[in-house]
């Protein structure tokens, strides 16, 4: 089975690209990096429970609808 950080990276990267954010602009909503948010979406970064929650609300989903898509 593919690395779930991998996993989470792709779906983070597809919620992003449904709203039509850059990933800069998807960074500044969050609070977070864009160099960051671009390592969870490389599958580079091991993202902590905070900042999935951060990034859950940004694209505007429950916990449970972002780990579903995984």
């Amino acid at each position: 089975m593919e690395d779930i950080r991998i996993r989470f990276g792709r779906a983070l990267r597809s919620r992003r690209g449904k709203l039509g954010m850059s990933q800069e602009e998807f960074a500044d909503y969050c609070g977070l990096d864009r160099t960051y948010i671009g390592g969870i979406e490389r599958g580079e970064r091991n993202v902590s429970l905070v900042n999935i929650e951060k990034l859950a609300r940004a694209l505007r989903i429950s916990l449970s609808e972002l780990f579903r898509s995984i």
